[in-house]
């Protein structure tokens, strides 16, 4: 191919991320909500029916779905589905830095408002119960940090004699870290824990 056939190729087309198509994508809201004038953050706790994390406190939200225009419209729809409410239930929902994570995943948060006057009606297949947190908690509160290491472990069949170094290659071991919040006998952590942090670090930088 000429050079200048591969440049026109390349030189119009728009950024994204390697592999985007292969990602699994989700959508999440981090809802406010009034409760007596003070503003609350609400969180789900997954159902004990659920083959994954079931118990966990999370954010509403789930996979981005086909009929799905965009992220936002994905996190409001998972949100209506999950607490029984409806669209007019939520307002002011602005973006969050999106993650994506080394496990083949982007997700997308939100911050919205969920109306006081909303009445829940809860999908249990999904959410065992709700509960809300005073902002200024979180604002006032350091959470506590732990690490896990990921060691790599290459399949037998790995072609060593491919790679220097061979078996003696210098894998890097991946360190993540691990948020935890607690409150009241629950504890918030993992990828819920991290939207959240971003979010207070977001509040406190202004």
């Amino acid at each position: 191919m000429k050079l200048d056939k591969v440049m026109d190729k390349l030189q119009h087309r728009k950024p994204s991320i390697l592999g985007y198509k292969d990602f699994f994508k989700s959508a999440v809201l981090l809802p406010f909500i009034d409760i007596n004038g003070e503003t609350h953050i609400l969180f789900e706790i997954r159902s004990l029916k659920l083959r994954r994390q079931p118990g966990d406190i999370c954010f509403p939200g789930g996979r981005i779905d086909t009929d799905d225009p965009t992220p936002r419209a994905a996190a409001i729809r998972e949100t209506t589905e999950e607490l029984g409410i409806l669209e007019r239930d939520i307002a002011d929902v602005v973006p969050l830095d999106y993650i994506v994570s080394d496990f083949g995943r982007i997700v997308y948060p939100f911050v919205g408002k969920i109306s006081a006057s909303s009445s829940f009606a809860l999908n249990k297949e999904e959410v065992e119960d709700v509960f809300t947190v005073p902002l200024d908690f979180f604002l006032n509160t350091e959470p506590e940090k732990h690490y896990v290491n990921m060691q790599i472990t290459p399949e037998p069949d790995f072609p060593y004699a491919s790679i220097i170094g061979g078996e003696d290659y210098d894998w890097q071991v991946h360190r993540i870290e691990e948020i935890f919040y607690y409150y009241e006998g629950k504890v918030i952590w993992g990828l819920t824990a991290k939207i959240l942090t971003h979010f207070l670090e977001l509040l406190k930088s202004e």
